[in-house]
């Protein structure tokens, strides 16, 4: 079996899903795992499917034949695998400003840890006013690594940045 990780952009419309999962099953795939959102207009996601070696290379071409409506970029992993180490999980709250990902991102890379999802948003703040910023970040740390030390580093940004991080 071959894993492929599909990438899939395209302007929102109704029927997306649909003509991607029926290419997929068309070619005896199996839609794994996905994310998929639409934003500003646009809908966009990531996409893993397992799908018989001989017919990755048909399912590749089926795809691409669906551009016009989608660019779909297709990766294979054959390296595919269960990912190891402790996985971490918190959660971000507080008033939006340039930088929080980056600075957050950069204190799970400093430590050793690789983002397995991450899901941001901003919405309106009711009672203060302005935008707040909220976040939820799933890091896998690798074994031997101290959690007490990324909660401290995370908790040291989240100082500096003035927000409010929640580690589970």
């Amino acid at each position: 079996m071959t894993v492929l990780v599909l990438t899939i952009v395209g302007d929102d419309r109704a029927g997306l899903v649909a003509s991607v999962s029926r290419t997929i099953a068309d070619h005896g795939g199996n839609w794994e795992r996905s994310e998929l959102a639409e934003l500003a207009g646009t809908f966009a996601g990531v996409v893993e499917v397992v799908v018989p070696d001989a017919a990755a290379a048909g399912l590749r071409g089926a795809l691409a034949a669906l551009e016009g409506a989608l660019t779909v970029t297709v990766h294979e992993n054959r390296d595919a695998a269960e990912r190891a180490g402790v996985e971490l999980t918190f959660t971000v709250l507080g008033n939006d400003s340039p930088g929080i990902v980056r600075e957050l991102s950069g204190a799970l890379e400093a430590h050793g840890l690789s983002i397995d999802h991450l899901s941001t948003e901003t919405r309106d703040a009711a009672m203060a006013g302005g935008r707040l910023f909220e976040a939820t970040f799933t890091a896998r740390m690798p074994a031997g690594r101290d959690a007490g030390d990324v909660r401290d580093a995370l908790e040291s940004v989240a100082a500096e940045l003035q927000v409010d991080v929640t580690v589970s």
